[in-house]
């Protein structure tokens, strides 16, 4: 593969401890799969058989991840988004047999092919603003073919697709209406059964539980936590989106990746996360399609210096969003995220919370060629603009996806 010299660039390369890592006139090299260089042009030795592209002054940022998606499922959920506009809360909406559980229901009677087609479009939205890297979890299906259904989907997206794709098990979602009122049975199915037999056909990357009044507490995700060590899978936790369990700071402690949603997680626990390391996966197109008042403890997370990555959450139920370049605009509106933080959220703190940040996130030698060429001028009208895509080209492991 020859090699590619991007010159006349503005590079956000994200490499720096909080900023923009901005390089105004700047020049990178990719070789193969990975970047060689990045330095200003002034200072760049070009190569004398590179293929150059001149970028013309445009922006140049890591490749975008969306580290938190639910991308695989079947049906739509239009009439329970009536229902919440007609006053009718998320738990309630739960109880009536609709939520995740209505998911479940239109996911067991979709085939493999089925699901297939409909991620596919929703996939196709988030490729064409950059994305180059993200997560699919399950937890629609809800035993174990089922689960293993959505995983199946999900694998053969990055199969079809030139994007990155991890996959997560979260068949730990809800609690299935064959095992109403019967929530530790059920986790000892997800333990004994549903978990090893998807991690046997090599189809998880990690492993999920929600954390919530209206799914798991605390001590059956511990039990899942624990099959996931045994099986040597790194660990998330939906935790603290409605109410305060203490999932969080339980799921940190056994270190997890990322801790996500939690808009009732105490100021006064942030400082485990920052202990152990943990990502806070903030996610504002739930919070907005819920209509949630209660905002993260934002404030606590810079004090203690704790990553934190945005993502579309994309579902059917409280965020229907296929754009994350509108999330980074929902987090700076609706979580007063700087655009810096917004886009750090995007690139290097999404693979940390994917475990992936020694190889990909942002710009520098040895890390992989994920690059993306934008139609602007400054890193924060990403942030700004709604509706607008100003993606003009995408390099995935140093191979063009779109070219400029």
């Amino acid at each position: 593969m020859p090699q590619t010299l991007f010159t006349n660039a503005r590079i956000a390369t994200m490499s720096d401890a909080s900023g923009y890592g901005l390089i105004d006139d700047a020049a990178l090299l990719v070789d193969g799969q990975r970047i060689e260089w990045v330095t200003p042009m002034a200072q760049a030795k070009f190569p004398l058989n590179s293929n150059r592209v001149d970028c013309e002054g445009r922006l140049i940022t890591p490749g975008l991840i969306d580290c938190h998606t639910h991308l695989v499922y079947g049906g739509n959920r239009v009439d329970e988004f009536e229902q919440r506009l007609e006053g009718v809360s998320y738990e309630e909406v739960a109880q009536r047999g609709g939520g995740i559980v209505s998911t479940v229901k239109a996911t067991r009677e979709a085939s493999e092919s089925e699901l297939l087609v409909q991620a596919r479009a929703r996939l196709e939205q988030l490729l064409s603003e950059g994305v180059t890297t993200l997560e699919i979890k399950s937890g629609y299906g809800l035993d174990r073919d089922n689960e293993i259904k959505m995983l199946s989907v999900a694998k053969k997206l990055g199969e079809l697709y030139p994007v990155r794709v991890l996959k997560t098990f979260l068949g730990a979602h809800a609690l299935p209406p064959e095992f109403a009122d019967q929530a530790d049975e059920y986790i000892e199915l997800v333990c004994k059964d549903m978990l090893p037999r998807a991690q046997a056909e090599g189809l998880v990357d990690a492993v999920d539980v929600f954390i919530e009044s209206l799914a798991f507490n605390v001590e059956q995700a511990q039990r899942v936590f624990d099959v996931a060590a045994q099986l040597g899978l790194p660990i998330k936790a939906h935790a603290e989106q409605l109410s305060d369990l203490g999932g969080a700071v339980m799921a940190a402690s056994r270190g997890a990746l990322s801790v996500d949603h939690i808009e009732y997680l105490p100021a006064s626990d942030v400082a485990q996360l920052a202990q152990h390391n943990t990502v806070a996966v903030l996610l504002p197109g739930a919070f907005y399609g819920l209509r949630e008042t209660r905002l993260p403890p934002i404030e606590a997370l810079r004090q203690h210096q704790v990553p934190i990555a945005i993502a579309t959450d994309a579902n059917p139920g409280s965020s229907p969003v296929s754009s994350l370049l509108l999330i980074l605009n929902m987090a700076c509106t609706l979580f007063r995220l700087t655009p810096r933080e917004a886009l750090r959220g995007v690139t290097i703190n999404a693979a940390k919370a994917l475990g992936l940040d020694a190889g990909i996130g942002s710009l520098q030698a040895g890390k992989q060629a994920d690059l993306v060429i934008w139609d602007v001028d400054k890193p924060s009208e990403l942030a700004y603009q709604i509706g607008l895509n100003p993606c003009v080209a995408v390099m995935q492991a140093g191979n063009w996806r779109k070219t400029l």
